[in-house]
């Protein structure tokens, strides 16, 4: 599925970016045809404006699956937004290790470190939702409007609020492990294109794999 390299998606349109081809931070990986709109900043400064504090020296990653959808302003907020709750004081004295005479070394002690961001694929983010570190969400999930992720949403799976928590699933347990199975996003693009009818009437026994 590496045939299309362009940047823009549909004619004449230029909020809309395929986001693999304007990331170029080693450390985040975006899948094929995942896409990215944004009508208030330019789309293709989503590495800038969208993944925040995610600075080289906490090795973290954000992964991106295929054919996600991921509105105006979402954000995915990494582990150097956090302050130590370990500490007694929340001040982020590591980072001003000159002022405080302190091992320059040690900076990643003035927060907690939660980890990676994992989203899977065919996730729909909805606008200016934010997705903490440390969390995964599933294939086929949907996250709502200005939801604040702070823990893992399942596989096909509809969450929103603040704390973002599971609404309802998408389909019943035996069409989701279905899905899960089937993986149609990994499919060759050719029989994706044969797919396309099938897959956007819900009809899951038309699927041709």
């Amino acid at each position: 599925m590496n045939d299309y390299i362009g940047i823009y998606p549909r004619s004449g349109d230029f909020q809309t970016v395929y986001l693999k081809n304007v990331v170029s931070c080693p450390s985040i990986e975006v899948g094929d045809f995942t896409m990215y709109n944004d009508f208030v900043n330019d789309p293709r400064d989503f590495q800038k404006n969208n993944v925040l504090y995610h600075y080289p020296v906490n090795h973290d990653r954000l992964v991106i699956g295929k054919f996600c959808s991921i509105a105006c302003g979402a954000k995915f907020l990494f582990t150097s937004a956090n302050h130590t709750l370990k500490s007694l004081s929340t001040y982020p004295f590591p980072i001003f290790f000159e002022e405080w005479g302190l091992d320059q070394t040690a900076v990643t002690d003035a927060w907690d470190n939660k980890g990676d961001i994992i989203i899977g694929s065919d996730v729909w983010i909805g606008y200016e939702s934010v997705i903490l570190s440390g969390v995964t969400i599933g294939n086929g999930a949907i996250i709502g409007t200005r939801a604040v992720v702070t823990k893992d949403i399942p596989p096909y799976t509809i969450a929103g609020g603040v704390p973002a928590k599971p609404l309802r699933k998408r389909f019943p347990q035996e069409t989701i492990s279905r899905l899960l199975e089937l993986k149609w996003w990994d499919w060759p693009a050719g029989q994706i294109r044969m797919n396309i009818a099938a897959i956007q009437s819900g009809s899951l026994d038309r699927l041709i794999p």
